[in-house]
């Protein structure tokens, strides 16, 4: 079954940012129009070229994730929207600093577009981004919750440039929903609302060093002012941002090495892939044995290892009282081409074919992150959802049948 949303061209919006709509449906591509009443009363049985009809099959399923600043999202956002296909870009004759990015399948929402307050706004009542009160968590919900439903929206748009609150813009609904921020898993509604949430879990030290990185090379900032931004955005994360990884039924949490004593370079990384049990629709990756504990050092003849060499680790664990399963790799690949030899060893991949993992690592090898555990993952994590929304689609569009036949 397809889910149709026949808006005008000129739309009308209510308080909500809403865009006014009739519902279509259609069953095996036949149009079979449900029964609605226009604004004048009169029914509308057939399209008129006043109306615009855009379909999401099956409704729009949504997908959380969430971390502070800097953290890797963007890159993520990358790597997921590759997995389902087609370049991600923004909006097509809109705002050029809008933060949409649209795709065949996928639009990425980010959610500094729900700030209330704009930068001077913040700055006169003395409060961050990473504040609630900073933002519009009504909106938020019901805008979310409207493209679930396949119903377009008239959504704001927070300017990074000017850090104003532009015009909105009209975002319809697409078969995977993608919002991306500091708070997606914040409020309880907008929590319930997705389908399957990540949290990129970056450590204080890792986090640091990549700020150092970014703001320094990239931004010119000197180090005594990253040093005073990172402390003065502490508390505020540590309060509302942080605790949202309980509720996350998958986190990717970056560490310090341990396989080089006394480490502050940040250079090589221990990363984990912890994976929240019992979630529907989602089968956590395991290595070799599922639920054995295991300690790999795959380096040798398969994999070339230069020092301080390569170690994965698995096992069941729990994590804020949730039972998990938890992947770790420590160190880097030399070759991504030989990546194949450990994706080989892993199993609940849902990969399509041999060696996926490997080709869309090796086909986005100038990544941030493409020779250690944090873009390994990400593709993972990536190719889950994937399944989880072929596994959702296939659920739902089996539901009328099901009814049907009752």
């Amino acid at each position: 079954m397809v889910v149709c949303t026949l808006h005008t061209t000129i739309p009308t919006t209510t308080h909500l940012g809403f865009t006014q709509k009739n519902q279509v449906i259609f069953y095996n591509k036949r149009p079979c129009f449900k029964k609605t009443t226009s604004l004048n009363n009169n029914t509308i049985i057939t399209t008129r070229p006043s109306y615009v009809i855009t379909c999401a099959k099956d409704g729009t399923i949504v997908i959380g994730l969430a971390a502070d600043s800097g953290c890797g999202k963007s890159t993520f956002m990358r790597r997921l929207t590759s997995v389902f296909g087609g370049a991600a870009e923004p909006p097509k004759g809109g705002n050029p600093d809008s933060n949409t990015l649209i795709s065949d399948t996928t639009t990425v929402i980010c959610l500094d577009d729900y700030h209330s307050l704009d930068r001077t706004g913040r700055k006169e009542k003395g409060v961050t981004a990473l504040d609630p009160r900073a933002n519009d968590f009504d909106l938020m919900y019901e805008q979310v919750k409207a493209l679930k439903e396949g119903k377009a929206v008239e959504k704001p748009i927070y300017n990074h440039v000017s850090g104003l609150l532009d015009p909105p813009e009209l975002i319809q609904p697409p078969k995977i929903l993608v919002i991306e921020g500091l708070h997606p898993m914040y409020d309880s509604r907008v929590r319930d609302l997705l389908d399957f949430s990540i949290y990129l879990d970056i450590s204080n030290e890792v986090k640091f060093a990549w700020k150092i990185q970014r703001d320094m090379a990239e931004r010119g900032h000197s180090l005594e002012s990253i040093k005073a931004s990172i402390e003065a955005r502490k508390p505020d994360f540590d309060a509302y941002i942080d605790p949202q990884k309980q509720y996350a039924d998958a986190v990717i949490e970056v560490l310090p090495t341990q396989l080089i004593p006394d480490d502050d370079e940040g250079k090589v990384l221990r990363v984990k892939l912890i994976q929240k049990e019992g979630v529907k629709y989602f089968s956590p990756v395991y290595l070799f044995d599922e639920g054995s504990t295991i300690s790999w050092i795959p380096c040798g003849r398969k994999l070339t290892c230069s020092y301080p060499g390569i170690q994965f680790a698995y096992g069941p664990d729990s994590y804020f009282d949730n039972e998990v399963t938890v992947i770790e790799m420590d160190g880097q690949f030399d070759r991504l081409d030989e990546l194949i030899y450990v994706e080989s060893h892993l199993s609940n991949l849902s990969t399509k074919f041999y060696g996926e993992v490997t080709q869309q690592m090796l086909k986005h090898q100038d990544f941030p992150g493409s020779n250690n555990g944090t873009g390994f993952f990400q593709t993972i994590v990536g190719l889950k959802i994937r399944d989880l929304y072929e596994q959702l689609s296939a659920a739902k569009s089996a539901a009328p049948a099901t009814a049907a036949k009752a």
